[in-house]
């Protein structure tokens, strides 16, 4: 395909539509007024519902057939049925091919995460290995993210652990440096890596450039697949220093083979009918899915990794497949060759997508027989024994849940929970954390954490856990109101309904229904109730989602201080709220509950309920405890320097070489600094003012 004719993207920013339906009608209605002004183009189209929630993005290489399929209101899943049933509107983009069509549902898939598509839950970035050649002397690291300097990429890897142990044994068998610039420059004497044999100390003109740049050029052949011919090589190389009695030469080389080997041992799976390819393999079981990825490249197995895609219980499996590798390879550069279990829907169109991505042919395909088939059917293994384990684990977890909502009388199992805690010392370095638990474990990507100002808080604990749930809870009032403004704005209701539905979610509680089994109360608005009929995709807010319990790490006052947040925001009766505090002597399994309005309470020491909330308190403890270490390691190498606009690194360490500290710095005088290289009569002026400035 040439690149006259290869299909672009189109700005998500400035996109065409097509004009809403009136706001009056609803469903299969709404449907069918936005398909009589349909085109047969391709396009991609979206369905909304009544809060401007996207519910689905389709694409389609005839809009008006395919619109068309939903307006006739017979044939369709239950799924399919609900969701036209919940559309209030639709709006249409124009695409020049359904080549284009695809990328572009693919890429809002992944940005609006709607309700009823088949969407990917984890699609966080791959690691790789690089070797940067930016330097005299280049550096063997790990890197994930842009490639925004000069090197030589090798992966992705399915994992940072496997990209770990391949630098581990890389640094044994080619004893490339891994050290920072500026750590390889300052360097007067060999580090510990030398020590161990990990490094051939480049810094300290140990080894000779040319004998540096053949260990690059080994290291590159090995990462690229020519490790077997690598091996015969450096074996050959071993016994010629043998017969020269080269015995310590010939150790050396040893080492390096045994390393080399140790990789492709420890990969297990190595190709021989191919040298790049990813193979997929789905497994579908009770409404549930797995999908196995195993990365192949240069010959060599570089990991594998599960996925648990969500989608509906009667979604195709060849459907769940297909808008998979879509998604997958949505910010992914896809390898010649694709694998799989099953042959996804629309694979040709599929196969041309990815050549853009790719700008080079791609191929999927389905083996039947030989070493192919062999690796899927690997692969297949792997993601039924994953998904049984995740059942099993769900399924337990599904008991665990049961039992949090009979404790604190909630009337259905909890599906979002989330727990705080904060950590100072002495007042210093303050910071509140949440963490976010659910029916699927603790969902990490929903952590936060709360800068505190001390003025906050001086030093009060109490205080300082009223100000993170005020600030918390704050953002979620600020975003529901968003929302429901947001409403008039896409004509879906009058300016008075929207004021009126933002001032039911400020300024409206409402007393809770207890529930007559639990110890707690749980609550039933009477009007609009947010913590009913939630989605993944509100669950997927920042500050958004409503909890369904929230749990607080402390006691009586802890949880005063928060009941006291919440009541200023109108919320003190809509949430649930408990606090856990630990026992006497700290002892875990004496923990006590305490519940507003009911007397503290234990559980049995062997109850699983109880190691599960002492799970949820620990985990929010040591989110808390790193963060707050983290906070604290970055104050302690804040220099003042770094505020001052215009000293970079370089200008900082000439600054620090003349006059040893920041403190220095501050008492030089202007002609002083005006001495110092890099260091104008402005930017020295800057300097001084700065430091005096703060001492007035």
């Amino acid at each position: 395909m040439s690149g006259a004719d290869k299909p672009t993207l189109p700005s998500l920013e400035h996109l065409p539509s097509e004009d809403a339906p009136t706001p009056a009608m609803k469903g299969i209605e709404a449907v069918r007024d936005t398909w009589k002004r349909l085109p047969t183009k391709p396009g991609v189209y979206r369905m909304l519902g009544t809060d401007g929630e996207v519910l689905y993005v389709g694409k389609a290489k005839n809009l008006k057939n395919r619109v068309g399929q939903y307006a006739q209101g017979r044939g369709h899943t239950n799924a399919i049925h609900r969701m036209i049933h919940q559309t209030v509107s639709m709006e249409v983009i124009v695409t020049a091919t359904e080549t284009e069509a695809l990328l572009l549902e693919t890429n809002m898939i992944k940005r609006l995460r709607p309700r009823y598509n088949v969407l990917m839950r984890d699609d966080k970035s791959f690691p790789y290995i690089a070797i940067r050649t930016d330097h005299a002397v280049p550096v063997l690291q790990k890197h994930r993210g842009a490639k925004s300097f000069k090197g030589k990429f090798y992966g992705p890897f399915a994992s940072a652990g496997a990209v770990n142990r391949t630098l581990n044994t890389l640094q044994k068998a080619f004893l490339l440096r891994s050290c920072s610039d500026s750590t390889f420059s300052g360097r007067t004497r060999p580090c510990m890596l030398y020590q161990i044999k990990r490094c051939s100390a480049p810094c300290t003109e140990l080894v000779s450039e040319a004998e540096y740049a053949a260990l690059v050029k080994d290291s590159v052949d090995f990462l690229e697949g020519r490790s077997a011919a690598l091996q015969d090589r450096l074996a050959i190389e071993m016994r010629e220093a043998a017969e020269k009695l080269e015995f310590e030469h010939a150790a050396r080389l040893r080492n390096r083979i045994r390393a080399l080997a140790s990789v492709r041992a420890s990969q297990g799976i190595n190709p021989h009918t191919f040298d790049e390819a990813d193979v997929f393999a789905l497994y579908v079981e009770g409404g549930q899915s797995c999908i196995q990825v195993f990365f192949f490249r240069a010959g060599q197995n570089w990991g594998n990794r599960a996925y648990f895609p969500r989608h509906g219980a009667e979604e195709a499996a060849e459907e769940i497949l297909s808008a998979f590798i879509a998604q997958f390879y949505d910010d992914r550069e896809p390898p010649k060759l694709v694998l799989s279990n099953i042959e996804p829907t629309d694979r040709e169109l599929l196969e041309e997508a990815l050549c853009v991505r790719a700008e080079c042919k791609v191929e999927i395909r389905k083996p039947e027989r030989g070493e192919k088939r062999e690796i899927v059917d690997a692969a297949l293994l792997n993601a039924r024994e994953a998904l049984g384990r995740r059942m099993a684990e769900t399924g337990s977890v599904a008991k665990l849940l049961d039992g949090v909502a009979e404790v604190f009388g909630l009337s259905q199992r909890p599906e979002r929970i989330e727990v705080y805690d904060n950590s100072h010392i002495q007042g210093t370095n303050a910071l509140g954390a949440m963490i976010v638990a659910g029916p699927e474990g603790f969902t990490k990507n929903q952590y936060r954490k709360f800068n505190m100002k001390s003025e906050e808080f001086q030093g009060d604990d109490f205080a300082m856990m009223k100000a993170m749930i005020r600030r918390r809870f704050a953002r979620m009032l600020a975003e529901r109101e968003e929302s429901a403004f947001s409403l008039a704005e896409k004509g879906l209701v009058d300016e008075g309904r929207a004021d009126d539905q933002a001032r039911d979610q400020l300024n409206a509680p409402h007393p809770p229904t207890l529930s007559p089994q639990g110890r707690g109360g749980a609550v039933s608005d009477g009007g609009v109730d947010f913590s009913k009929e939630r989605d993944e995709s509100e669950r997927d807010t920042k500050f958004g989602a409503w909890p369904d319990l929230v749990l607080i790490d402390g006691g009586d006052g802890q949880l005063n201080a928060a009941l006291e947040a919440l009541d200023e925001l109108g919320l003190k009766n809509r949430i649930i709220i408990a606090g856990i505090a630990k026992g006497v002597d700290r002892d875990a399994g004496r923990e006590r509950f305490f519940i507003p309005g009911k007397p503290a309470f234990r559980l049995d020491e062997k109850s699983p309920v109880l190691y599960y909330l002492q799970r949820l308190r620990d985990e929010a403890h040591r989110f808390a405890i790193g963060a707050h270490r983290g906070k604290r390691s970055a104050g302690l190498v804040k220099n003042p320097l770094d505020e001052i606009g215009g000293i970079g690194p370089a200008r900082k360490r000439a600054l620090l070489d003349r006059f040893g500290s920041a403190r220095g710095v501050s008492r030089a005088a202007l002609a002083e600094l005006e001495a110092v290289e890099g260091v104008n009569t402005e930017l020295a002026k800057r300097i001084y003012d700065f430091f005096h400035d703060n001492k007035r």
